[in-house]
């Protein structure tokens, strides 16, 4: 079996780090996968890249019309993806490898034309790392503040571009899609938790194709439990405080990630004897005003790293407003370390309420920081720490993800050909 993973990077950004998990998951199961990305930064040779590809002028040219709408020019609205740049030395290159299976996950930033897809030859199997693949170019729907169920039917007036207008770019992008996507008779979607599933069922774009639950694996014997007296050593960090742990890219600048909610709810916390830790930022330059000590580690960028500061802390808070199924509450639970997050997208695929963390309601800064009381007191924290560790071992680690991909993969094949290939 020869499977093909297509992803804009290799290893920068969450989707990146999880699209390379998986490849690194069928390479131990002794799959032929082969991993093919625009922007290369690591020197794996099972990953290629096209030369030349300038990409950073591909995305530059595929934001041109997003540009258009003055309220985009503000970034807390997040990305915009047109995709309709096209990419024929790509698309050649796919289908010259000519695997069985093309597996694609976070194809914009000027990656690939919608209309490109429909040339691939091979079977496709997509994984949802966001919204995007069935909306009108939104990643996450509503902007920053509501959701939106536009997708559904046909996006228009769309709320991320400050349009008021039914035929905006974001009803082309949409029916663009629609009009691809249905030229697609062998597309396998894959949302990577249950909640990114079931919206994909409901939107017009995938409405007609078989839409799956399947979630990221992770490595549990790199992400594991560490001796916490160590792994504080290891970070300079006290070993008389309780630790609480955020982090994610630009943790601290973007809001969808939900640093100012864990600010406030940090400032309601009651007891005194702890310490935040934030790692995927510096400090600002103008930081909030805490009631405890702050200590900010900048950008990490390998995994070793990231499990031993796991285990230096005694929980992690994933805040966020919008969450698909996030690398940081995988790795902090494979790590032994409790998760309080809102229980908001796929956050309750992991973080079983009151067992191995706390789902707070959503965006109420006082219920997370009753959550983050609730674990750091916990008579029975270690037994949390246990349960965190055995429901990734038991539910995402390599040899169980796989299998199930390998399942899936063959089932396709077999449906396409008549053949099942190991």
């Amino acid at each position: 079996m020869k499977i093909l993973i297509i992803n804009t990077h290799d290893i920068y950004g969450g989707a990146a780090r999880a699209a390379f998990r998986l490849h690194e998951s069928l390479l131990q199961n002794n799959i032929d996968s082969q991993m093919l990305v625009m922007n290369k930064q690591s020197d794996e040779k099972s990953i290629i890249t096209l030369r030349r590809n300038k990409q950073r002028k591909r995305n530059t040219r595929d934001q041109s019309p997003v540009k258009k709408y003055k309220q985009m020019k503000n970034s807390k609205w997040g990305p915009f993806s047109p995709a309709k740049i096209r990419n024929e030395k790509l698309i050649k290159t796919i289908n010259s490898i000519n695997p069985d299976i093309v597996h694609l996950h976070w194809i914009c930033q000027g990656m690939v034309a919608v209309e490109d897809l429909a040339k691939i030859k091979a079977p496709i199997v997509w994984s949802l790392h966001d919204m995007w693949a069935f909306t009108g170019g939104c990643h996450y729907v509503g902007g920053f503040d509501a959701m939106c169920d536009k997708y559904i039917v046909q996006c228009q007036k769309c709320d991320v571009l400050g349009s008021n207008k039914i035929r905006d770019l974001s009803f082309n992008i949409l029916k663009r899609k629609k009009k691809i996507f249905e030229k697609i008779s062998q597309m396998t979607i894959v949302g990577l938790s249950g909640w990114l599933a079931g919206c994909a069922k409901k939107s017009a774009v995938f409405a007609s194709k078989n839409v799956i639950n399947l979630p990221n694996p992770i490595n549990t014997c790199l992400f594991k439990p560490l001796s916490k007296e160590v792994a504080r050593k290891m970070w300079n960090l006290p070993e008389d405080k309780n630790l609480i742990l955020f982090g994610a890219m630009s943790a601290t600048t973007t809001p969808y990630k939900g640093y100012d909610l864990l600010v406030e709810a940090l400032n309601k916390i009651s007891g005194k004897n702890i310490e935040f830790v934030v790692f995927g930022s510096s400090e600002p330059i103008d930081p909030p005003k805490l009631s405890c000590k702050a200590n900010y580690l900048g950008n990490l960028h390998d995994d070793v790293s990231l499990a031993s500061l796991y285990s230096a802390c005694d929980v992690m808070v994933v805040p966020s407003r919008r969450e698909n199924l996030s690398n940081a509450i995988m790795e902090s639970l494979s790590c032994g370390t409790p998760v309080i997050g809102f229980d908001i997208g796929g956050n309750s695929d992991m973080i079983d309420h009151q067992k191995n963390g706390y789902l707070a309601q959503p965006f109420d800064t006082s219920d997370l920081a009753k959550g983050i009381d609730w674990t750091l007191n916990n008579e029975n924290y270690d037994e949390l720490c246990k349960t965190a560790r055995e429901k990734i071992i038991n539910e995402f680690d390599y040899s169980v993800v796989a299998e199930s991909y390998i399942n899936l993969y063959n089932e396709i094949l077999s449906d396409y050909s008549g053949s099942t290939l190991k």
